[in-house]
C-alpha cells in the first residue's frame, strides 16, 4: 500500500474547523458516522485493582460484562444516539493474547445485543497494550512482544472491533529522560528518529490486519510522550512551555499512522489529534474535563473544540455514590455531548460559538492550552506540512509552537511568569542550534541516549 502524503492541511478555513465535523467521516455499517455531525460520547474503562491471572480470568470476564452492561442500560435510558466503547486492554491481556480477545468478544457481545434488541447504537474500540518495553525485550519488531501485539490486534478484530488503536511506545525509553531533564534535542531525536520508524512499521501492520478482517485502522497516540509531560507539568516538575513544544512535536509522529492507512477516529489520549484532524481531515476523540477520573491537566474545555468524539480517558469500575463509576463517567460524557450537537443543531454560528468559548476559557491560563487552540493549531499545521522529512518538521514544530506562544505572551493573551519565560527562551535556542541534517542530528545525540539499544531499531 501506498503511503498517503500530506504537503497541505485539508482545512484552510477555521470555520470549518470545529467539533462534530470532519473533512473525511468514518461511517459504520449500523449508521454511526463519526465526523458526520454528531458528537459520540466515547467511553473507556477498566479493571478494579486485582491480579489478572488463567485462574481470575472468569471474574475479568464478569467485571466487564457489569461494565458494559451499565453503560448499555445507561444508553438506552439517556436516549444517547450513538456511543463507542473503548477496551485498552492491561499487560497481561497482551502478553496472553487469549484473554484480551475473550475480553473484546464478551463486550462487543452485550453491544451488539443492545443494539439487536433496543436499538442502542454502539462500536468497540480495542487499544492492545503495547507491552514492547523491558529488558526481556528482544527486539521491536519481531519476537514474541511483537507477535502477540499483532496475534491480539487481529484476535479482537474478529472478534468483532469496530476500531483497531494503540498507544505505541517506539522511542519512549529514551523520551522518559528527556522529559526528565527538559532536553528538547532528545524529545524530538525520541519522536522523530525512533518514533516515525517505529510507527511506520507498526502501522503498516495494523492497517493490513484491518484491510483483512474488514474493520477500521483508527489511529496512535502519543500519551506516553505528550501526556507524560503535561501530567508532570502539571505537578510542577518541568516548564509548561517544555510540554507544549513536545505536545506539537507528537504531532509529526501522530501523523505517521494515517500516512500508513490509519482513518479515524484517531485515540482520545493524543491531544496533537487536533492538529491531525487539521492536516488530515480524519475525525478525532478527544478527553478534557471529563479525563480527570484518570489525570488532571490544563486543557479541561478546550480538548472539546474540535472533537468528533468525546472520552473520559479510562476509569476504574468501582462504586460510588451514583452506581459503578464507568456508568457515571459515561453519563457525563452524555451530557457534553448533548450540549456539543444542540450547539450544532441551531446552525453553524452557535456551533462556533460554543468553541471559541471553550477555547478562550483555557488557552489564555497555560501554554499547553493555547498550543490546542483551533486557530493557532492550523496556523503551524499549514507551516508544518511544507517541510519534507520527519526530524526537519520535527523541529519546525517545536520551533512554531514555542514561537507562538511567545507572541501570545508579548501580546497579553497568555499569561507566563519569569520562569517559564527563561525555559522559553533556553529551549527556543536549543532548538535553533540544533544541525539541519538529521544523519548528523543522530550522531550527535546517540551516544547520550543510555537507555537506548540502537540494535533493536535496526539503528
Amino acid at each position: 500500500m501506498q503511503k498517503k502524503q500530506f504537503n497541505e492541511t485539508v482545512y484552510t478555513d477555521i470555520n470549518a474547523f470545529v467539533f462534530g465535523r470532519a473533512k473525511y467521516p468514518v461511517a459504520l455499517t449500523n449508521g454511526m458516522v463519526i465526523g458526520g455531525g454528531t458528537v459520540y460520547p466515547e467511553v473507556n474503562f477498566t479493571l478494579p485493582t486485582m491480579q489478572i491471572t488463567k485462574d481470575t480470568m472468569p471474574d475479568v470476564i464478569r467485571n466487564y460484562t457489569e461494565i458494559i452492561t451499565g453503560i448499555c442500560e445507561r444508553a438506552k435510558e439517556l436516549y444517547v444516539p450513538g456511543f463507542v466503547a473503548e477496551i485498552e486492554t492491561l499487560p497481561p491481556m497482551t502478553e496472553n493474547p487469549e484473554w484480551g480477545i475473550e475480553v473484546c468478544k464478551t463486550v462487543v457481545g452485550i453491544v451488539k445485543e443492545y443494539e439487536v434488541k433496543h436499538g442502542i447504537k454502539g462500536a468497540v474500540r480495542i487499544t492492545p497494550n503495547d507491552i514492547r518495553e523491558g529488558s526481556g525485550l528482544e527486539h521491536m519488531w519481531r519476537g514474541w512482544h511483537w507477535d502477540a501485539m499483532l496475534k491480539t490486534f487481529e484476535g479482537c478484530a474478529k472478534a468483532g472491533a469496530d476500531f483497531l488503536a494503540v498507544e505505541s511506545v517506539g522511542g519512549k525509553e529514551v523520551h522518559d529522560d528527556a522529559i526528565m531533564y527538559c532536553d528538547i534535542a532528545k524529545s524530538i531525536f525520541a519522536l522523530s528518529v525512533l518514533g516515525c520508524a517505529d510507527m511506520n512499521k507498526l502501522w503498516t501492520e495494523i492497517a493490513a490486519i484491518a484491510a483483512r478482517t474488514g474493520t477500521i485502522a483508527a489511529g496512535d497516540t502519543a500519551c506516553g510522550f505528550g501526556n507524560t509531560a503535561m501530567v508532570l507539568a502539571d505537578r510542577n516538575y518541568i516548564p509548561r512551555v517544555f510540554a507544549a513544544a513536545v505536545r506539537v512535536v507528537t504531532a509529526v509522529r501522530s501523523l505517521v499512522a494515517i500516512e500508513c492507512g490509519a482513518k479515524g477516529p484517531h485515540k482520545d489520549c493524543g491531544y496533537e489529534g487536533v492538529y491531525i484532524k487539521a492536516i488530515t481531515g480524519t475525525p478525532i476523540s478527544m478527553e478534557g474535563g471529563t479525563a480527570a477520573c484518570a489525570h488532571l491537566s490544563p486543557v479541561g474545555n478546550i480538548a472539546a473544540c474540535v472533537a468528533d468524539i468525546w472520552s473520559n480517558e479510562s476509569i476504574q469500575n468501582i462504586k460510588l455514590l451514583g452506581g459503578m463509576a464507568p456508568t457515571v463517567s459515561f453519563e457525563q460524557l452524555v451530557y457534553d455531548c448533548r450540549l456539543m450537537n444542540e450547539a450544532s443543531a441551531r446552525g453553524q454560528q452557535t456551533a462556533l460559538l460554543l468553541r471559541d468559548l471553550h477555547a478562550d476559557s483555557d488557552s489564555k491560563l497555560d501554554p499547553q492550552a493555547y498550543v490546542l487552540r483551533p486557530d493557532i493549531a492550523l496556523d503551524i499545521s499549514k507551516e508544518l506540512v511544507k517541510i519534507d522529512g520527519y526530524y526537519p518538521r520535527a523541529k519546525k514544530a517545536a520551533a512554531l509552537a514555542l514561537s507562538h506562544i511567545q507572541k501570545a505572551h508579548d501580546q497579553g493573551s497568555l499569561a507566563l511568569d519569569d520562569k517559564e519565560l527563561m525555559w522559553l527562551e533556553n529551549i527556543a535556542n536549543t532548538v535553533e542550534e540544533l544541525p539541519a541534517d538529521v544523519g548528523e542530528f543522530t550522531e550527535n545525540i546517540i551516544g547520550e541516549c543510555d537507555k537506548l539499544d540502537p540494535k533493536k531499531y535496526d539503528m
